[in-house]
């Protein structure tokens, strides 16, 4: 392949080296001595050169492509593999974005190195051919130029990838922060957050203002290299006329500098200046496991993890459904705890509501009891169990998802086995999705998710929910989108299941009043007990409600 690659290069650079020398010739036996016809034949042998090169650079592609694309194979099934094995989280963004970079940039480097060490060879052999002179002004600051060029590449690969670190960082310190501003705002830690983002964007400002700095060693190399070699043969015309080259060498000295060399070394500058420091990063990054969080703990499943259980087995036991003890949590160590040394217990069968503003952590609570986050201080135990107990909790958030399947399949997504037809209708009936269902027409009729409303998504979610065999459920806003009558309906069908416990963010001063406990979260005023007691002890509770009754007044702002 190399040896394919080489000759296809060979006959490109033939154009190089004819441009100059028939164009030498074409002067000094042509035109200038009086002859046209000599003239305007090696002016036609300079453009079949031409035409000859252009067949072999297309041929040069595709000995390029053979040589990148199996390449890229092999990342891909080194990044495939690596993910595989270690579960390692920048796989997808390896396939994606490293391994197409890296391909990109290598066929990139491949073809600038090739040109531009072909293209010298062809231009400093007609230099050679039409005047041996011409190397000693040509040929130093070409050379200096290129060694300046290579002294930069190392150091511009570092910045490269300095910079590409920090914008990662910066990123990533962005995606944590952005889904917490009303947690922010409800802590008042404004400053403390722009001031922390506020560092990581002068870190990643810094790194780009030295990245531009380094660049600039690019521009002094091609001026070293491509364009004091015009001067110098400029300068030099008067002695190098006396010491016997002729005027056509010269001009034929200057197409060579100026149509050749120059092009070539300003695609070797930009092309390997730029995409070799990113062929570089790339393959570091891909060779290099992206480093992955620890896991953690959890206990060994119990016995009746492992036996098999009825499809609608309500899991029972001594230990409370729900145990919090001295929980606390904050979105970053310089943030205000969103939750502070909260304890509370739950017993099975219970109907806890929790209120309060928006952004004082209510879906955070959840989100900590369902194992999706894990807390700062404190344990979580669910009937007995620490979390994260999946077949213990069912979450359903504010954002239902439905799937493009059946709706039978959709109703099942959270059991092992079919769920029977009897049973799958009960469930829709007591939710309140039986006039849904028959709409679609029945449970085997298929679900197109953006023809569905945002309530009739919730009703899908809720009817999946109450059909699993968790017996925590989490209602974290999950019926906003219905009626109060629908959301009573769906709530009581919770409230009833067998052995089950329902914890529900409460959108609506009527959800509240249906549990049996309402917790307010008020920062350090935190507070459970019944709506009659908060009414008497909590200020937030007696400002939600307003002291008025049940109605569909919503309690978060």
């Amino acid at each position: 392949m190399l040896v394919r690659l080489g000759a296809w290069s060979v006959l490109e650079a033939g154009q190089t080296f004819l441009v100059g020398y028939a164009l030498a010739r074409a002067l000094d036996a042509g035109f200038l001595a009086g002859n046209v016809r000599t003239g305007l034949g090696w002016l036609g042998a300079a453009g079949l050169a031409v035409c000859a090169g252009a067949y072999g650079t297309g041929r040069v592609y595709g000995v390029v492509a053979e040589l990148v694309e199996p390449a890229r194979d092999r990342l891909v099934t080194a990044v495939v593999g690596r993910g595989v094995r270690e579960a390692d989280p920048g796989a997808l963004s390896g396939l994606t974005q490293q391994v197409e970079l890296a391909r990109d940039t290598l066929a990139g480097v491949v073809m600038v190195s090739r040109s531009f060490l072909f293209t010298a060879a062809g231009a400093l052999i007609g230099l050679f051919s039409l005047a041996p002179l011409l190397l000693t002004v040509v040929l130093p600051p070409l050379l200096a130029g290129v060694a300046l060029f290579a002294v930069t590449l190392r150091p511009l690969a570092r910045r490269q990838e300095a910079f590409l670190t920090a914008d990662e960082t910066l990123a990533r310190e962005l995606g944590v922060l952005c889904p917490g501003l009303r947690d922010v705002t409800a802590c008042g830690a404004e400053e403390r957050v722009a001031a922390d983002l506020g560092r990581r964007i002068d870190a990643e400002l810094a790194t780009a203002r030295a990245l531009a700095r380094w660049s600039l060693t690019r521009t002094a190399a091609l001026a070293v290299g491509g364009e004091l070699p015009v001067v110098l043969l400029l300068v030099t015309t008067p002695w190098l006329l006396r010491h016997g080259v002729s005027a056509g060498a010269l001009v034929g000295a200057l197409a060579y500098v100026t149509q050749s060399l120059l092009p070539a070394l300003q695609n070797l500058v930009h092309g390997l200046g730029t995409s070799g420091s990113r062929l570089t990063v790339a393959l570091r990054r891909l060779t290099t496991p992206t480093p992955r969080p620890l896991p953690r703990t959890q206990t060994p499943p119990t016995a009746d993890h492992d036996q098999p259980q009825p499809a609608r087995a309500r899991r029972t036991t001594a230990a409370p459904a729900l145990a919090l003890a001295s929980l606390s949590f904050a979105y970053g160590p310089a943030c205000e705890p969103v939750l502070d040394g909260l304890d509370l217990t739950l017993p099975t069968g219970a109907h806890l509501a929790v209120v309060g503003p928006s952004g004082v952590g209510k879906s955070t609570l959840t989100g900590l009891i369902a194992g999706l986050i894990t807390p700062d201080r404190g344990t979580i135990r669910v009937h007995g169990n620490p979390v994260p107990a999946p077949q213990a909790t069912v979450l359903i958030p504010q954002e239902a998802y439905v799937h493009g399947g059946t709706l039978a399949e959709n109703l099942a997504l959270f059991r092992p086995d079919p769920v029977p037809e009897a049973e799958l209708l009960a469930a829709a009936d007591a939710v309140g999705l039986t006039p849904l269902l028959r709409a679609l027409g029945g449970p085997g009729a298929r679900v197109e998710p953006t023809a569905l409303s945002a309530g009739e998504r919730q009703l899908i979610a809720l009817t999946r929910a109450y059909l699993s065999t968790a017996p925590l459920a989490l209602l974290d806003e999950a019926t906003c989108h219905l009626d109060p009558a629908a959301e009573a309906r769906a709530e009581r069908a919770f409230a009833g299941r067998p052995g089950g416990t329902l914890l529900v963010v409460a959108h609506r001063l009527g959800s509240a009043r249906r549990a049996g406990r309402i917790l307010v979260m008020d920062g350090a005023r935190t507070a459970c007990a019944t709506h009659d007691e908060l009414l008497r002890t909590s200020a937030l509770y007696q400002q939600l409600t307003a002291g008025r009754p049940a109605s569909p007044t919503t309690l978060t702002r």
